[in-house]
């Protein structure tokens, strides 16, 4: 009896184990099946570069405004892509080349930091004035906290990063981000028919800024900028769109007075 007793447990036992083994193996398949969603979109998520320059249409079309990187074609496309980064290492500003503004176009990324160039173009008959904005799509492991952007508009150079998190200053040679997702608003007033500006974008990982620590280790960032002809913030379109009969008011004395 005692024999018979054993056989029993021991195929409850087995029978049990195979259970197991089959849980197991649809708790790996549903795994392998949710990485491997979560790498596609990731992957859209990232396709078509680290860094990306967008005109908006319809200020092309209206200001006759042009974005292109090669100088003496002026073939102007709607979006410009970089060359993306594989790996980025932080670095010091100090490590930058000194002649990283000199280049013509393009990308021209070095060791540890993205460079990119275009021109702005007013191929119109009027002046114009043009919003540009530099925006985080996306970020990982708040990789954010010790990026540098820096901006070279002809030869106006500025540096924007994160205030710093215990002064709630600007870190040493820099300009506070405009807002956490909106590192960069800058306007560009009175560009003529005819003229052409020059910008550079450097962005890399400042190793002299205190937040660059060994948790941002594996982090991603995704940036993109806009060249557009107005900006509002929400507060200032809110008000706008619930003052118009005041804000037409007062436009069209700004504009009889501008003539006179």
């Amino acid at each position: 009896m005692a024999k018979e007793a054993y056989v029993v447990y021991t195929a409850d036992k087995i029978k049990n184990r195979k259970a197991r083994a089959k849980k197991y193996r649809i708790i790996i398949v549903i795994l392998i099946i949710f990485l491997m969603s979560l790498f596609v979109v990731l992957s859209l998520a990232y396709n078509g570069g680290s860094f990306t320059v967008t005109l908006d249409p319809n200020f092309r079309l209206e200001a006759g405004l042009a974005i292109y990187t090669e100088k003496e074609v002026h073939k102007h496309v709607r979006k410009l892509y970089a060359e993306e980064l594989k790996f980025m290492d932080n670095i010091s500003i100090d490590w930058l080349p000194s002649n990283i503004k000199d280049f013509t176009g393009g990308s021209h990324n070095g060791d540890n930091y993205i460079a990119y160039t275009f021109y702005v173009d007013n191929q119109g008959t009027e002046i114009q004035d043009y919003w540009y904005k530099v925006m985080i799509e996306d970020v990982i492991k708040n990789v954010d906290e010790a990026i540098r952007i820096m901006i070279v508009l002809n030869d106006t150079e500025t540096v924007y990063a994160k205030a710093n998190p215990l002064t709630g200053e600007a870190e040493k040679g820099t300009k506070v981000f405009y807002k956490n997702d909106i590192p960069v608003l800058e306007n560009r007033p009175r560009l003529k028919p005819g003229e052409v500006d020059k910008i550079t974008v450097v962005i890399w990982l400042e190793g002299d800024d205190p937040e660059c620590v060994d948790k941002l280790l594996g982090g991603e960032i995704k940036i993109s900028m806009s060249i557009t002809d107005e900006h509002f913030d929400e507060e200032t379109r809110h008000f706008i769109e619930n003052s118009k009969d005041t804000i037409n008011a007062d436009v069209s004395t700004e504009l009889n007075v501008t003539e006179d």
